[in-house]
């Protein structure tokens, strides 16, 4: 059996989970990019010993690359399941991370297997396929980006049980970037220092803030052997912003931090 991807528990989300996975409710994690939700997930596949497909959602990713499709293959033509419909016929954990994102018709299609019917209507079999007992649909969604653009519809959020992520503590954190980097705890403690500054500025108006992702990037960086503030300037301030103004002002305020 492979080693457990390492995740720190927050709020009673494992808990959460597994009675989600017992009762086979549809779970929606929500949180900013970088905090954990799709290492949670990892997690929880493997806690349960169950198959995971993770799915990455896009703009092009359609119902029918979700589903399956019928395929040429030497003189004839065969149906190959897309990762919904083989996670419903074999009892995997479907992740549909940055569910958001998805073209209308994804979320069509997965409406029928997030209520009591439990069923995928595969349209081009005519087949009406009944998931399997042990198959569960996790989903991910960043609320807030983008406000008004990519929010999720109320009939689709309440087909979920909702589980909130954000960053942890600083004592956790530094918890987490000594464990997934192993640079020191003093490095840590710093890291976290400077992504907590970088969070409540506010005024610069960044799409997405300093993750705990982008720290524990810097902190394999510096146990690495590249400088500190180089470390620093590449995996958490370059990543944020592509103005020039900011990123220098961001870079002059991560010098004195580290």
């Amino acid at each position: 059996m492979s080693l457990s991807p390492y995740y720190k528990e927050i709020n009673k989300e494992v808990e959460v989970f597994e009675h989600a996975y017992s009762e086979k409710l549809p779970v929606l994690l929500k949180g900013p990019t970088g905090t954990g939700k799709s290492r949670f997930v990892e997690f929880m596949a493997h806690k349960l010993d169950k198959e995971l497909i993770t799915v990455s959602c896009h703009e092009e990713t359609s119902s029918t690359d979700l589903i399956g499709r019928y395929i040429i293959k030497g003189a004839e033509t065969i149906w190959v399941d897309g990762p919904l419909t083989r996670a419903a016929r074999t009892g995997a954990i479907l992740y549909l991370d940055e569910i958001a994102e998805a073209r209308p018709d994804i979320l069509v299609a997965i409406h029928p297997l997030t209520d009591h019917r439990r069923e995928i209507f595969v349209d081009k079999l005519g087949e009406k396929l009944k998931s399997h007992e042990d198959f569960l649909l996790v989903a991910s969604f960043n609320p807030g980006y983008q406000r008004g653009f990519k929010e999720l519809k109320p009939s689709t959020r309440q087909r979920f049980i909702a589980v909130s992520f954000n960053y942890p503590d600083p004592k956790v954190e530094a918890e987490i970037i000594v464990n997934e980097s192993g640079t020191s705890i003093d490095i840590a403690k710093k890291l976290v220092n400077i992504a907590n500054k970088i969070r409540n500025l506010k005024e610069l108006g960044l799409t997405e803030t300093a993750s705990t992702r982008l720290l524990v990037d810097a902190g394999k960086l510096i146990k690495s052997g590249l400088p500190n503030r180089l470390s620093v300037r590449v995996a958490i301030v370059e990543p944020l912003t592509d103005e020039i103004e900011t990123v220098n002002a961001l870079a002059d305020l991560c010098d004195l931090m580290i």
